[in-house]
């Protein structure tokens, strides 16, 4: 099986396991995934990520042009701006999981990092997460906002919309996505009953050894 062929495949495969385990609905979300002459496989607009076909998926060139397969996501723009500023990355994943969105909107996260360090694993995998502003569906505005941070953090949470993951490769940004929602969802449920976390020498440590 050939690079494209494979990776089609596992996009669809992707998808529909986090579409099955009700981490996003409907149409919403989107994935993107980078092949080895730079090109974009990018899941198509309008589409269930429960419901993908490999043959429609659309690949892009190196300047989002559309080469091949249905158009894509209109969020193509927050995907191109990762792949631009992080240069290891090999996938990009957004959902609008539902206790990230509930996370994005309360009035006393920091910004700055909007997950509480609970687990060893959401800073492993994830470092920092920033929150952004809210942004049309679609707005280039938010390829923007990812170009300024400069490469900074590969995960931001959009405000009142979702999260975005950026990764080296598919399954990273998978696996990267679904512990900042399951972190979300146990800053969620432990708010207000003030649970231990991690300290600053253990987060120090985990920085030192992860990365």
């Amino acid at each position: 099986m050939s690079e494209e062929a494979h990776l089609r495949e596992q996009i669809c495969r992707l998808a529909k396991s986090m579409f099955d385990r009700g981490l996003t609905c409907g149409s919403s979300g989107n994935i993107s995934a980078r092949l080895s002459d730079g090109s974009l496989l990018v899941t198509p607009t309008g589409q269930s990520m429960g419901f993908l076909d490999p043959a429609r998926i659309s690949r892009l060139d190196t300047q989002m042009r559309l080469l091949s397969g249905d158009a894509p996501t209109k969020e193509t723009p927050l995907h191109a701006a990762f792949y631009e500023t992080r240069t290891g990355a090999g996938a990009v994943v957004h959902l609008h999981s539902t206790h990230s969105v509930a996370l994005s909107m309360l009035p006393d996260i920091d910004p700055d990092n909007v997950l509480p360090p609970l687990t060893p694993y959401s800073i492993m995998k994830l470092g920092k997460v920033k929150l952004l502003p809210v942004f049309m569906p679609g707005d280039p505005a938010m390829g923007e906002a990812i170009r300024g941070l400069a490469g900074q953090r590969s995960a931001v949470l959009l405000a009142n919309h979702g999260p975005v993951v950026a990764a080296s490769d598919l399954e990273a940004a998978v696996f990267a996505m679904e512990e900042l929602e399951e972190t979300a969802k146990l800053a969620l449920l432990t708010r207000g009953l003030d649970p231990q976390l991690l300290d600053p020498e253990m987060i120090a440590a985990l920085l030192a050894r992860f990365g």
